[in-house]
């Protein structure tokens, strides 16, 4: 509580009333064309409509889609200027919209250039202006139409993308909200191909053949993710260094290689630079010396090679003189300092004898640093020679296509055949709109034929939710006796006599009442998907076995409700639903969220603006790393991470303390990331085991 009776600076006191004269700015971003921006825009000007706020459109590009039509008919409309250069252009009428003066007016398309005559070159000068006169413009953009990163997805993609012009890429610093539109490559397919079937089969350009293949789609799906996720980032540090924080959030991952001038300092690099790109963070190197010693001629050799290859795989090299002598000590205020989640190291070249005598630094690192995993590189440099890294590796076994399936592998395979499948909508807190999206979801597969019914649906009173549940089919909940009450829970029994081809169940980390045929809810899940019925689900970051260390950490709340990882690898579809921390908070002022008696309480601790950052980035992160583990599985040649040392192993040695399970985690979401094999060992060292014991074991 005590940032709350900091002095304000002068610059955020500026800054604070530069906004007051100024509109607000949203920017719905995605992927690519087809995402459903131009939808959403309509969508969130219904909204605020409903709030009695004037709300006008300045430009949509509806495309005669019938649902963007129904919306787009709604609202008043400002006609924009028409001229023709290739093809048909629009731009804004800016000088009607500001004498209209709406609160806010809906703008498509935003990289758009304006007609040469035109007083602002661009559409977001056009916006900007805008701004100024304090009118609010809520606008859409695909994330190939920045500048820094149409150049990497051209690299991705192996294609030159036809846009002309780009914005800039300080655009997205003009906002204040950005709101990713999250969608997996088969949904746009899908939209696509009704469309085409809309426009009786038109033909795709050159570009659209090769843009709108899954695997490209996804690779620009995965860029958007990481995009937003670094953006986010540098939200989230400087909201903390604003108040003081240091140490890492949790929420990214930087890694520091810690260096000396010596053969092996381009091993420790490249070893911290292929774990920096599996992880999707920064990478530092520093080097900590005595700035009384003068340099050998081997050392300065090494000096030159080790900064111009951290230069040449874009890291970031400082060299830190050793003032106190206690390197752990200066490493790890250093680590601290940069918000550094792992160090890289050599081995220690001191005997046992001499780290009996003086210490071992290691140890030292150890006891001193919060929150930052310590990587260990061997030494084989003597035994294996200078090279560590393998040049070329055998590609494994492939499969025996001749091979006669078993029994137990035929039967495994029909199995999988006929199970239903899994689509989880997956959030950074409660109240993003997960379950909202999925009622949305299934009228839409209603209206298209499916037959599909809702299982459990949490609506916590929501007018809005409650509005999505049309006229869907619903299971009556079983009734389950306990404690001398009566209680409620999904009916599974009922669900599989009744056999939809979808069913919907919210809440997918919910535990079960006692008595119910199963103590989790996912475990109701698999039981429903082994009958061939398929189930949309949702659940927040927050519930993933593996973060529950990472999720307290960062809002200093142990989830006890938790999904294993298995049961979203599990998941053919996983749909993140973006929102910004300062929406999210609103609709929770508004009561959208939590009774107006709970607001209080949540706004000052789980929904804290700083923990709502950390969990999209996290979310954001995790999303995009399931979006490139499914690009891998396809065998692609590259992805976004980088290749990975196939070989690479885990080892997690654990005892019987009831801090063990934290290893465990920690071990898997090490390996899950890294790509590798891991092992949990335990040695049993005594003959009987207590009962705590065998519970931990167990």
């Amino acid at each position: 509580m005590a940032e709350h009776f900091k002095r304000k600076s002068p610059e955020y006191i500026l800054q604070s009333i530069q906004k007051l004269n100024r509109g607000h700015l949203k920017i719905i971003l995605g992927s690519v064309s087809g995402s459903g921006k131009t939808y959403h825009l309509l969508l969130e000007g219904q909204e605020l409509k409903k709030r009695s706020i004037d709300v006008v459109i300045g430009f949509t590009m509806i495309l005669n889609h019938v649902k963007t039509i129904d919306q787009f008919n709604q609202f008043e409309r400002i006609p924009p200027i028409q001229w023709e250069d290739d093809t048909r252009q629009f731009d804004l009428d800016l000088n009607a919209i500001i004498k209209r003066n709406p609160e806010v007016v809906l703008v498509d398309e935003l990289a758009h250039f304006n007609r040469p005559e035109s007083k602002n070159k661009t559409r977001l000068d056009d916006v900007l202006e805008l701004l100024n006169h304090k009118i609010s413009v809520i606008t859409t953009l695909n994330i190939y139409e920045l500048e820094n990163v149409k150049q990497i997805a051209e690299e991705q993609l192996g294609a030159r993308i036809p846009v002309q012009r780009c914005l800039p890429e300080k655009t997205l610093d003009f906002a204040d909200e950005i709101r990713l539109l999250d969608v997996p490559a088969n949904v746009i397919l899908k939209r696509l191909q009704n469309n085409k079937d809309e426009k009786n089969g038109c033909k795709q350009n050159d570009f659209e053949s090769i843009l709108y293949k899954r695997n490209n789609l996804s690779i620009l799906r995965e860029l958007a993710l990481r995009y937003v996720a670094d953006e986010v980032n540098v939200e989230l540090d400087d909201y903390r260094e604003k108040r003081g924080m240091v140490g890492a959030s949790g929420a990214t991952e930087k890694i520091l290689v810690s260096v000396q001038y010596h053969l092996n300092g381009s091993i420790l690099i490249r070893r911290g630079q292929q774990i920096a790109k599996r992880l999707g963070g920064d990478l530092l190197v520093v080097c900590f010396r005595s700035d009384r010693k003068l340099l050998t001629k081997n050392e300065a050799t090494f000096q030159r090679s080790i900064k111009k290859l951290v230069e040449k795989i874009g890291g970031e090299f400082e060299e830190i003189p050793l003032n106190s002598g206690d390197v752990a000590e200066e490493l790890v205020h250093y680590a601290m300092k940069k918000n550094i989640t792992r160090i890289v190291m050599g081995q220690s070249k001191r005997s046992r004898l001499k780290e009996i005598i003086s210490g071992s630094i290691i140890n030292r690192i150890l006891r001193k640093a919060h929150n930052i995993d310590i990587f260990i590189v061997a030494d084989r440099f003597e035994k294996s020679g200078e090279r560590v890294l393998p040049a070329k590796k055998a590609l494994p076994n492939q499969t025996n296509p001749y091979h006669r399936l078993t029994k137990k592998e035929l039967d495994a395979k029909i199995h999988q055949i006929k199970s239903g499948t899994l689509k989880i909508y997956i959030g950074a807190a409660p109240g993003v709109g997960k379950t909202y999206t999925m009622l949305r979801e299934a009228n839409q597969l209603k209206r298209n034929g499916i037959d599909v019914v809702i299982g459990l649906v949490e609506t916590h009173g929501r007018k809005g939710t409650m509005e999505q549940l049309g006229s869907l089919e619903i299971i009556p909940l079983k009734k389950i006796f306990y404690k001398n009450t009566i209680l409620k829970e999904m009916d599974i029994e009922r669900i599989i006599e009744r056999n939809p081809e979808v069913v919907l169940v919210d809440e997918l980390a919910h535990t079960n009442i006692p008595g119910s045929k199963h103590s989790k809810r996912y475990q109701d899940i698999e039981e429903i998907l082994q009958a061939g019925i398929s189930v949309i689900s949702t659940m927040n970051i927050q519930h993933i076995e593996s973060l529950n260390d990472l999720v307290f950490q960062i809002t200093g709340v142990h989830v006890r409700e938790t999904v294993p990882d298995h049961i979203l690898s599990a998941a053919v579809e996983i749909e993140l639903i973006d929102i910004s921390p300062e929406s999210l908070r609103q609709r929770l002022r508004e009561g959208d969220i939590y009774a107006m008696d709970k607001v209080e309480q949540s706004l000052h601790h789980f929904f804290k603006t700083e923990n709502l950052i950390a969990l999209r980035e996290l979310a954001l992160r995790e999303v995009a790393d399931d979006v490139d583990e499914r690009l891998e599985s396809l065998e692609r040649n590259h992805s976004l991470r980088g290749p990975w040392r196939k070989e690479e192993v885990i080892f997690v040695c654990v005892n019987l303390r009831h801090d063990s399970e934290l290893l465990v985690r920690r071990g898997f979401r090490i390996a899950y990331r890294l790509k590798a094999k891991w092992y949990v060992c335990f040695i049993k060292d005594h003959s009987t085991l207590t009962q705590a014991e065998e519970r931990i074991l167990m």
